[in-house]
């Protein structure tokens, strides 16, 4: 591209990828806080040097074409670089900057995230944190594709991750969550066999969440009827208070979940927590958060 600078070039990836996560022009000059005559004018700049279009307009719509899809993959991939490389500066001179993106399982319990992010922020002001909640393995993913820089997951214990690195930060069993007048309500414990006569609430076939309880039934030769699939333990607790089945959760998250009885399983399912960062080495914001939870990456 034969562009005014470097800086030039920036920008105008940077429109593009707005244009594209926001779904219109208005919204991405919002974003960028420009005014939408300026963003619309850099992104037809672009285009005439590209020689392509990269977005589908109409009275209603905004759209990548196909060479916008192929597009901006790689623009998000220059900014993250740019970014990554003003942080290493400033990280050589002994300042924290630039982002730290971070997803978490709503499960999470081996660390106060909330005050572990507070900590962060007081320590290292310059840096932009986010944070968003997802399954464990779409936050794998994200780590290994550098949307995410940390993510704490919880696994089965005998699972391996690929592309990313990691540390375990606990281990725990699930237990059992009935509601109130359920015949196990009363019960401290019961048995893995006992539990397999009943009608689940569970998370998504085939997500982190639900093989670990689908792995101790499986181990134990035992299967289960699972009704109703949710993403969120706040959407279970929901459903189990309705009556319409029971749900297996760690035991460090059922405390939390009023208006339900806790039954302890045996043998329990296990899982264990952990923390991932990038493979490829973490960026100097997600070194600094890691210090700060004891984790070491070098």
């Amino acid at each position: 591209m034969a562009l005014g600078s470097v800086g030039m070039e920036l920008q105008q990836m940077r429109y593009v990828v707005a244009v594209a996560e926001t779904g219109g022009f208005t919204r991405a000059a919002e974003r960028c806080h420009v005014v939408q005559s300026a963003l619309s004018h850099q992104i037809a700049r672009l285009e005439k040097e590209l020689g392509a279009r990269l977005f589908d307009r109409t009275s209603r719509s905004v759209r990548l074409t196909a060479a916008g899809e192929a597009f901006v993959p790689v623009a998000r991939q220059a900014l993250e670089a740019a970014e990554r490389a003003r942080a290493e500066v400033a990280a050589a001179t002994g300042e924290v900057r630039g982002r730290l993106a971070v997803g978490a399982i709503t499960t999470v319990a081996a660390v106060d995230l909330a005050r572990e992010l507070g900590a962060f922020r007081t320590r290292c002001p310059q840096v932009r944190i986010s944070l968003q909640t997802d399954m464990s393995d779409e936050l794998i993913e994200q780590v290994r594709q550098g949307v995410l820089d940390v993510a704490f997951v919880g696994l089965v214990p005998a699972a391996r991750t690929v592309g990313v690195r990691e540390k375990e930060l606990g281990r725990g069993e699930l237990v059992a969550v009935v509601p109130p007048g359920h015949p196990l309500a009363g019960r401290e414990w019961t048995t893995l066999s006992r539990m397999a006569r009943e009608t689940f609430v569970d998370f998504t076939a085939g997500s982190a969440a639900r093989r670990q309880r689908d792995d101790a039934f499986r181990a134990a030769g035992l299967t289960s009827e699972v009704a109703f699939e949710v993403t969120t333990v706040e959407f279970l607790a929901k459903l189990v208070r309705a009556g319409l089945g029971v749900g297996m959760v760690p035991e460090a998250i059922a405390s939390e979940l009023a208006g339900l009885h806790i039954v302890r399983v045996r043998p329990a399912p296990e899982r264990t927590e952990r923390v991932v960062w990038s493979g490829l080495g973490p960026s100097p914001a997600a070194v600094a958060f890691l210090a700060g939870l004891g984790v070491e990456v070098s």
